[in-house]
């Protein structure tokens, strides 16, 4: 094992006090860091809030023209230039162009004509008077001015001591008018105002808008009851939100734009020579229109239900989104999917810090697949050795500066100047710039790899080395595992990586432990079996790993036999426990990765687990979370003697039965392994998804021995660490084995009460082995600017990243709380952050009812009601199975952001359209919301959430399609169908798309469950439970969500 630093293999870490007392943060319910070897991590103490916070650096001041004129129309909608507004019921920008649209008149869908549910209303009501809609307009137009009796309201923050504005005294917030108002317009336009942004004009909360919401629930049977309700009326206007089709947008007088202009520049910190105050000024009203979206909270008159249009909601149909706004103001910056903050402006004080409710830190996937196109560069200093900062040890990046005629160069993140050697000088130009700098990839290029010198080992690189467990008990053998994993290994022999100085080994194990010599003279393996599981011992130790090119043939042997060798067995005990020492004792002299095949439960032995978790009294109590802790310590001391000999650990668990993954897990927690989960395994029907994901797990370029560090400017750092590693210091991730599936998650704190700094740099350097055996350092640097504006936080935000973080923190708390706790303490988070947003903008602009939230995390509700209902912290006992909620949190905690957003909000698309299409794209699919509605019973609907396919066929559905699919089988209860190729175009066109699917994300191979409109309990299972926006066993509904988070974001303090 080579260390990132030769000649210092500890690291001083980073002094834990300041000169400054730092102010409490302001919530971190969860507790955090990894473990250091042999103890467990202290938790974080949670911070308290502070009072107010100071400003910092004087803010970029906006210019806001005099507020634009209002009016009292319950709905407006902003279109294309030269036509008139038109009403709806939340705030939209169309697109400039667009035909007007028609008068607002609702219209109840036919397929809920049910004469229990309440029409919706089929006029308009007059509007809600708002808090400050004080003036009705007139239908004539005038010159607008400010009537003398009302001032308007401040367009700007209120300034340091100053109080908020608030409204008249005495003016209720709410009040619904006896009868129709003469309208009448006020204000004047101001003259900058003619060429300048839109206006925008916030549309008060209308009762008018949305049709009651029966209770009216519906039973699936062997279902638990489901909470259904009929959609509110139909509206007209659709918004561009959530993907449906874009609003006929009507015109204004003033040109629009989603979004405005482009970020701004942060303070203080110059893009290329760009002065900080360069860009284009923006009002007030087009800031608020980069600055947030809205949703408008409406009641039906006669009723004191609040609603929400269902359509109005936004979705990630899109799927995740990777953030564009840092890369184009530092373009050098690594690519997002290495590096991803949750919020691309860091904050410059402790009190900005505390405002931000959300964490604060970063995603990294260090070996995440390259960018179509790009590879990251491979750069050999050869002897004249890698390029590092004397001090803080920064490799050299694209954001260092070379000064002294090119004889010096200042390091980023420490701002000391370094000599720079003989052989890495070149002259500078006019600019300053190397005039090399296009050759030099390290200083062109966000992400480079250096190849090590021998300074950055301490032995040699060690060949790759796999090791394989498997279970032989009576279980084991009875559902075909062994023979679908003995095959998968033979066919991958030759793909298997570091050909030809790959090592092999296998062991299997029931009530004893059996070793196998392959040695390269044997014309067939010998077996050996160990019956003393007390003091378990290695045969042969010399003998039982072998050189795979070497002893081929003896290997290929075995693992023809293998399945034959055992298929009488009924030993049901399981000695796992002694099995697991004898691993460590073989593998200990060359590290590598361990590969457990587990089907029955530990029985024999040190390391024995008994049944738990059937105790239904438990749950809710405080003693429910122990169930999710591993029983015996032993696990947890073995994964730390694996991490000391570089072993990585993955669990492959198969069982119809109890098998306590929160134990065995344990083992891939802390190697930088995973967990793979297969309940009730039969090869007939998983046999193929074990297949493929055993040969990627085999077959992936995986990086060997390495360590991981992030590095970042002064002031700032990282303070606790989420994902499958050992922390061998405060800051240094040990991972024995790690490849482009895994991604680790971290929280940023501020060491200093005030940065002084302009800029924040962030470096991840991944030091490795390589499977062709050399030695190489991964780096990644990104460039973040600091602001001084909690506002530009939230613009910069990252949905996925901070999605990420919250779901991993919100799985630690569960190991330490009751699930209903981590639910609550997730949910409070996002309450608070948006009510921290709706703070910045209640004085200075009309919000109402409305619920407002950052236009860039308007889908962070969706995804926080997701993570609610996913299966590691949903419900209790009877909605999740022990192992299941286990396997869930061990599976998420290793997730790169783009594959978790698709787990959370899964693809649901029709597919019956696009057969019956002759010549249709392949990649021209439209993603449905997840809720019932979508499921049309004349269709077939695909859901796919990266893990496994549900083909749902209505109950209608052409007879046809279904024949051309599914052959004779059609009519058959399709649990017992299995989908495969047919003699006709329509059969094969589908398997084609299944298999693009798969191809597009080849991490996990998910297999197709057929199931039928009607078939319980499977269809409740399959698809209908996994409908997120829908209530669904006790849980809420999307719209449900909304309206309680809205609630309590309205709440005082």
């Amino acid at each position: 094992m080579g260390t990132e630093n030769p000649g210092q293999p500890n690291f001083t870490p980073r002094p834990t006090t300041t000169p400054f007392a730092a102010p409490p943060q302001t919530m971190t319910p969860f507790s955090s860091s990894g473990p250091v070897v042999g103890q467990e991590a202290p938790g974080i103490r949670p911070p308290q809030q502070t009072p107010f916070s100071s400003s910092g650096p004087v803010s970029t001041f906006r210019p806001t023209p005099p507020a634009p004129p209002q009016t009292t129309t319950p709905y407006t909608n902003f279109g294309a230039p030269g036509g008139p507004q038109t009403a709806m019921p939340f705030t939209t920008f169309g697109a400039p162009g667009a035909p007007p649209t028609a008068p607002f008149r609702p219209s109840t869908p036919a397929r809920f004509n049910d004469p229990s549910v309440p029409p919706p209303p089929m006029t308009n009501a007059p509007p809600t008077a708002g808090p400050l809609s004080r003036f009705p307009s007139p239908p004539y137009a005038s010159t607008p001015q400010f009537p003398s009796t009302a001032p308007p309201p401040p367009t700007g923050p209120p300034l340091m001591g100053q109080q908020p504005f608030q409204p008249p005294g005495g003016q209720v917030p709410y009040q619904r008018p006896q009868q129709q108002m003469t309208p009448v317009q006020m204000g004047s336009p101001p003259q900058s105002l003619n060429s300048g942004p839109p206006s925008m004009h916030m549309s008060s909360s209308d009762p008018s808008f949305l049709a009651p919401q029966p209770n009216t629930q519906a039973s699936f049977p062997g279902y638990p009851r489901v909470n259904s309700q009929a959609p509110p009326a139909q509206s007209p206007f659709l918004t561009h939100q959530g993907g449906f089709p874009a609003p006929p947008a009507t015109s204004s007088p003033f040109a629009t734009q989603q979004g405005g202009y482009g970020v701004l520049p942060p303070v203080g910190a110059p893009l290329g020579g760009q002065h900080p105050g360069a860009g284009p000024p923006l009002g007030g009203v087009q800031a608020l229109m980069e600055d947030f979206s809205s949703l408008s909270i409406g009641s039906v008159p006669g009723s004191i239900e609040p609603g929400i249009d269902p359509k109005a909601l936004p979705r990630p149909l899109d799927g995740d989104v990777e953030p564009k706004s840092l890369a184009e103001m530092y373009p050098m910056n690594c690519h997002p999917r290495f590096l991803r903050l949750t919020t691309g402006a860091i904050p410059s004080s402790q009190s900005l810090s505390s405002r931000w409710h959300l964490p604060l830190g970063a995603v990294v996937c260090p070996l995440a697949v390259s960018p179509d196109g790009e590879e990251v560069p491979v750069v050999n200093f050869g002897a004249a050795g890698i390029i590092r900062c004397r001090r803080c040890r920064t490799y050299v990046n694209p954001y260092v500066t070379f000064t002294d005629a090119g004889r010096k160069w200042r390091c980023n993140i420490c701002a000391l100047l370094n000599d720079v050697p003989g052989d890495y000088f070149a002259n500078l130009d006019a600019t300053g710039r190397r005039i090399d700098m296009d050759q030099r990839p390290e200083l062109a290029h966000g992400s480079v790899e250096f190849v090590a010198p021998t300074e950055y080992m301490v032995r040699a690189p060690m060949p790759p080395l796999y090791f394989f467990l498997i279970d032989v008990s009576s279980s084991a053998v009875k559902s075909g595992m062994i023979e679908v994993v003995a095959q998968t290994i033979r066919s991958c022999l030759d793909e298997l990586p570091g050909h030809p100085r790959t090592q092999i080994g296998f062991a299997t194990f029931d009530s004893t432990v059996h070793f196998y010599n392959m040695k390269s003279s044997l014309t067939q393996p010998q077996m050996m079996v160990v019956s003393d599981l007390d003091d378990v011992f290695v045969p042969l130790p010399d003998d039982l790993l072998v050189n795979l090119s070497e002893s081929r043939s003896v290997v290929e042997t075995f693992l023809d036999s293998l399945p034959s060798m055992f298929q009488d067995n009924s030993n049901v005990e399981s000695a796992f426990g002694p099995a697991l020492k004898a691993s460590l004792m073989l593998m200990s002299q060359l590290g590598g990765k361990l590969l457990i095949f587990q089907n029955t439960l530990p029985s024999l032995g040190v390391g024995r687990l008994k049944l738990r978790g059937d105790d239904l009294r438990v749950y809710g109590t405080d003693k429910e979370h122990p169930l999710r802790l591993p029983e015996d310590p032993f696990y947890k001391q073995m994964a730390a003697e694996f991490t000391k000999f570089q072993i990585g650990v993955n669990v492959y668990t198969f069982s119809d039965k109890y098998t306590d993954i929160a134990s065995l897990g344990t083992l891939a927690k802390y190697t930088g392994g995973q967990v793979y989960y297969y309940p009730n395994f039969q090869s007939t029907i998983h046999g193929e998804k074990l297949r493929h994901e055993l040969a990627r797990d085999l077959t992936r370029e995986t990086a060997w021995e390495a360590v991981m560090r992030i590095r970042c400017g002064k002031g700032v750092r990282f303070s606790s660490y989420h994902g499958n590693f050992m922390l061998r210091s405060t800051d240094l991730l040990a991972l024995p084995a790690v490849d482009c599936d895994k991604a680790f998650a971290m929280q940023l704190s501020l060491e200093d009460t005030l940065l002084t700094i302009q800029t924040v740099y962030f470096q991840v350097a991944l030091l490795y082995t390589a499977s062709c055996g050399e030695r190489r350092i991964r780096v990644h640097t990104a460039a973040v600017p600091v602001v001084t504006d909690l506002a530009e936080m939230y613009r910069q935000a990252d949905t996925g990243a901070i999605v990420t973080l919250l779901l991993r923190l919100a799985i630690e708390k569960t190991l330490s709380s009751k699930l209903e706790d981590a639910r609550n303490s997730l949910q409070l988070r996002i309450v608070k952050a948006l009510k921290e947003f709706r703070n910045l903008h209640a004085v200075q602009h009309r919000l109402g009812g409305k619920l407002i939230y950052p236009e860039s995390m308007k889908l962070l509700p969706m995804y926080g009601l997701a993570l609610c209902k996913s299966a590691a912290i949903r419900g209790g006992y009877a909605d999740v199975s022990l192992d299941e909620r286990c396997a869930a949190g061990h599976i998420m905690m290793t997730l790169p952001v783009k594959k978790l957003m698709k787990l959370l909000y899964p693809s649901l698309i029709r597919l019956d359209e696009h057969l019956l299409k002759p010549s249709a794209d392949a990649n021209d699919f439209n993603r449905l919301p997840l809720v019932a509605e979508s499921l049309d019973s004349r269709g077939l609907y695909i859901y796919d959430d990266g893990f496994r396919f549900v083909l749902w066929f209505g109950r209608v559905l052409p007879p046809d399609i279904a024949k051309n699919l599914l052959g004779s089988d059609f009519a058959a209860e399709l649990s017992k169908v299995t989908l495969c190729e047919r003699d006709n175009e329509m059969s094969k066109k589908l398997l084609q798309i299944l298999k693009k699917f798969r191809e597009s994300d080849p991490s996990y191979h998910q297999l197709c469950y057929l199931v039928r409109q009607g078939e319980q309990p499977r269809e409740g299972h399959l698809l209908l439970a996994n409908l997120v926006e829908e209530q669904m066993g006790g849980t809420n509904g999307y719209v449900d969500w909304m309206i309680q988070v809205h609630r309590q974001v309205q709440q005082n303090p």
